[in-house]
């Protein structure tokens, strides 16, 4: 018996022969949970991922092809080398102020057909899986293009999406998408298609058992930001890089590189429920600051007034009854946005700056970006494009005191465009300026990298609920993956919490707001940005109960900690969040029926809380209640409703 099992074992070696030994490395998270295999295959390279015992994606392809020399195909393993990486590190922009960041590395080498050398550096910590490609000199050559990588991700067959589609090239307003403006669709079909793929982050749903966020990090002006396409197999999925019609078609889609260089992270974050997608810092910690900071930079609360004012309002009466807000809510800032220099002028900008220090708060300026890469007519235009111009800006707006900058309208992802977002925020840095970006690309690890970075757009925000009574409409439904999704990679610029029921100046007639009050504070906590805009209006001081003004005068953008609660995106969401000792829970309901839960908050066993609800006609209060010595809370979350918790 025993030869004839001897014999068995040869015969299975034989038949799957390149099955069995194709495998040619292995690495593990700290805990042993997640598990990376690579292969080498008839000249490909390829990896997958399995969870616990359930494979989360199957051999899915690694490589890129460059134009000096092909790493996609004819490759041949050479060695790998394993290892431990770790570190700890501050950073109170982000859901966690400090993280303790803890990895097992595994690099797999391998040369291509013309003996050129690529190594794949992947760092596994518990519930992530980051990876980018080494690439070293060719022979003779010290520079070349990166026109394409092959990375992909195979599915299983059960999976399920949750995407949100690339916008199309120089259409939207004045032809300045793509903006990552575009919105999500929930348990979508595999494989189907978008016609110009789909943004990062991209959430997928491994039937029962588990979950995938993918995602890049680490884009600066050394590669191209890329996104997610289908394939003609319905489960894989690949990186793709930029539209050649982006920026006007001004710009490679490719990436030129100095050798020797390494490529952007790509992230997978899995779980077996939300949590690790929601509590994820993988974007975070395999990046590192690109530069010093030139000043302690501030962050926090900003009103504005084009979110419901609009144009009109950038006049100085307008502007000083905004600052007068900011003074009376305690907010660090204002933002003067776009016309500002037509309609007000640096002359009396600097009085308006003076009047605004005089309250107590510091100002914010908008910009437009553009050159040449749109038609996006509002000024100050031809400002940020260019180095000479920006720094004579830049030096001005330090003499006058302002403390950033919000600078809009890029639509694209070249690298000549991540070249400009490096540009501005460096620029920024030597005077002292903190940036946020709008009609923007999705940040990628920036939090980390540019010091005086401030956050970005690159949403549905809030503008569009103005706009659009459509999305008006799924405001709760987009609000219920932006924490799973979005938000979950990097900091997210949402400007809204309104308190007015009609998103108009005057507060009634049109633009009926369908969500309660009680929804929108809970968003001020569900989205997280270092500087946040708020909808708060002037008239709100009189026409909104004193609980709610309250709130929003107390709560934080910056954070200590992120916990996920409960939810499933696009139905609801609860999330937790911590400043300093004080513990804040928000949740939010996009079904059409009442959602009851029992919520487990061991951050607040035993205590009595204030908790802010709707009740069944969808009007909010607020009031102390219990949560009980195990950390058991029932709480019910009306349609289109939601809930705050603090303690």
């Amino acid at each position: 018996m025993r030869k004839l099992g001897f014999y068995i074992s040869i015969l299975v070696c034989s038949v799957l022969g390149n099955s069995v030994f194709a495998q040619v490395a292995q690495a593990e998270s700290p805990d042993g949970k997640l598990r990376l295999n690579v292969f080498s295959e008839n000249g490909k390279a390829l990896y997958n991922v399995v969870y616990e015992g359930k494979t989360m994606l199957d051999k899915s392809p690694l490589g890129l092809v460059t134009n000096e020399s092909d790493f996609s195909d004819h490759l041949k393993f050479v060695d790998s080398k394993k290892d431990k990486f770790s570190k700890k590190y501050s950073n109170e922009k982000i859901k966690k102020s400090a993280i303790d960041y803890e990895a097992n590395t595994l690099l797999v080498n391998f040369t291509n057909a013309n003996q050129n050398s690529i190594g794949i550096e992947f760092r596994l910590s518990n519930n992530n899986l980051a990876f980018r490609y080494q690439i070293a000199p060719m022979k003779e050559r010290l520079s070349a293009v990166v026109e394409k990588e092959v990375t992909g991700y195979r599915f299983p067959s059960q999976t399920t999406t949750f995407l949100s589609p690339m916008m199309k090239p120089m259409t939207g307003f004045a032809r300045t998408a793509p903006s990552y403006e575009s919105g999500y669709e929930a348990d979508a079909a595999l494989g189907k298609k978008a016609e110009y793929g789909y943004v990062f982050p991209g959430l997928f749903r491994v039937g029962n058992d588990g979950w995938i966020l993918l995602s890049e990090t680490g884009v600066d002006s050394h590669y191209v930001a890329s996104h997610l396409d289908t394939t003609s197999e319905k489960n894989l999925y690949q990186v793709a890089f930029p539209n050649a019609a982006e920026n006007n078609g001004f710009g490679s889609t490719g990436a030129a590189i100095s050798l020797p260089s390494e490529t952007p992270w790509r992230t997978i974050t899995v779980g077996s429920s939300l949590k690790p997608i929601v509590e994820t810092t993988i974007p975070f910690d395999v990046v590192a600051p690109l530069y010093e900071p030139s000043q302690k930079y501030e962050f926090g609360k900003s009103t504005w007034s084009w979110i419901l004012w609009q144009d009109e309002s950038m006049n100085e009466k307008d502007q000083k009854t905004f600052i007068d807000l900011a003074s009376s809510l305690n907010y660090q800032f204002i933002l003067i946005d776009a016309l500002w220099d037509k309609n007000i002028g640096k002359a009396r900008m600097k009085e308006l700056i003076d009047y605004a220090k005089f309250k107590n708060v510091d100002v914010l300026l908008w910009y437009n970006s553009n050159g040449a890469a749109n038609d996006a007519p509002m000024g100050p235009r031809n400002k940020m494009s260019s180095a000479i111009e920006r720094k004579k800006e830049m030096k001005w707006l330090k003499e006058v005191g302002v403390k950033g900058l919000k600078v809009d309208f890029f639509g694209g992802d070249k690298q000549e465009t991540m070249k400009l977002y490096e540009d501005i925020l460096s620029d920024a840095n030597d005077f002292g300026l903190a940036i946020i970006f709008h009609g923007a690309t999705l940040p990628r690890g920036w939090e980390v990298m540019f010091p005086n970075y401030a956050g970005s757009e690159a949403v549905l925000a809030s503008e569009m609920l103005y706009f659009s009574e459509g999305i008006r409409k799924q405001e709760a439904f987009f609000a219920t993956l932006h924490p799973f999704i979005r938000n979950t990679v990097g900091s997210m610029e949402f400007g809204g919490t309104f308190l007015n029921k009609y998103l108009t100046k005057s507060n009634k007639d049109k633009n009926q707001r369908l969500t309660t009050d009680a929804f929108q504070l809970a968003t001020a906590v569900l989205f997280q940005n270092p500087i946040q805009m708020f909808g708060v209006m002037p008239n709100n001081l009189t026409d909104a109960p004193k609980f709610q003004l309250d709130f929003m005068k107390i709560v934080p953008t910056l954070w200590d900690d992120t916990q996920f609660i409960d939810g499933y995106p696009g139905k609801y969401s609860v999330v937790a969040r911590r400043h300093q000792n004080q513990w804040y829970v928000a949740g939010v309901n996009a079904e059409k029926t009442v959602k009851k839960l029992k919520l487990n908050l061991p951050m607040m066993a035993g205590q009595t809380v204030k908790l802010i609800n709707d009740d069944a006609k969808g009007n909010s209060s607020e009031k102390e209640v219990k949560v009980n010595a195990k950390g058991d809370f029932n709480v019910d979350i009306q349609p289109n409703g939601g809930f705050v918790l603090r303690n």
